[in-house]
């Protein structure tokens, strides 16, 4: 159980015997992380319909129901394994709801584009742009937003899942190069070949955004 720190690990042995109060305080101590994951991959046609918090209770779920089996032979860190079970809720809503078809994944594999819903464009572009534009410059910072938003749109699935996952899930290089199933080091290259692609695309646009 070497992808879990010591602590963690001796949290989620006491919770494998059936303390229910300490599995609810691991699963807490992640709930803001996978509202962020919920918040940049949920379809904006839900939004509405489908609650986050429901999602991620759907997923404590199942964690609870699998969680002798994953201390058997864990794949990955207990945050990112609760995060594939999220991630495996929303594929079910989007199919129940909006008949959208994706690849199954049913195995704890690393991200493959067209797998688990993608990360949203306009949520991505409203979380670079920071919301504390004074109203004098709202119409500038709408067109800010759209350009962003498009830049991201003309991107590869990868590159923009990556920008996701360290900008607004706020995952680390680590956790991103288990997600991907990649090296550390490559993540991190990875990364910072997806911002500076993203800054090309706005510059060819006549933006100057940083980052």
């Amino acid at each position: 159980m070497s992808c879990n720190s010591s602590e963690t690990n001796r949290l989620l042995e006491q919770a494998a015997l059936g303390d229910q109060q300490v599995l609810e305080t691991l699963l807490v101590q992640h709930r803001q992380r996978l509202r962020r994951m919920i918040a940049v991959r949920l379809d904006q046609r839900l939004r509405k319909r489908v609650d986050p918090s429901d999602v991620i209770q759907e997923a404590y779920l199942e964690a609870s129901a699998r969680l002798t089996n994953y201390l058997r032979s864990p794949t990955m860190p207990f945050f990112l394994w609760l995060r594939f079970l999220t991630c495996q809720k929303m594929v079910t809503l989007h199919r129940h709801h909006l008949g959208v078809r994706m690849r199954d994944a049913d195995q704890e594999v690393a991200f493959r584009p067209g797998t688990f819903p993608e990360a949203s464009s306009a949520a991505l572009a409203a979380h670079f742009l920071d919301n504390g534009t004074r109203p004098s410059e709202a119409a500038i910072r709408a067109e800010m937003k759209d350009r962003v938003r498009r830049a991201l749109d003309g991107m590869v699935p990868l590159d923009r899942e990556v920008l996701a996952m360290r900008h607004f899930e706020q995952l680390s290089r680590a956790e991103i190069a288990v997600v991907l199933d990649i090296s550390e080091a490559a993540a991190g290259k990875r990364y910072l070949r997806a911002l500076e692609k993203l800054k090309q695309i706005l510059s060819a646009s006549g933006s100057d955004w940083k980052g």
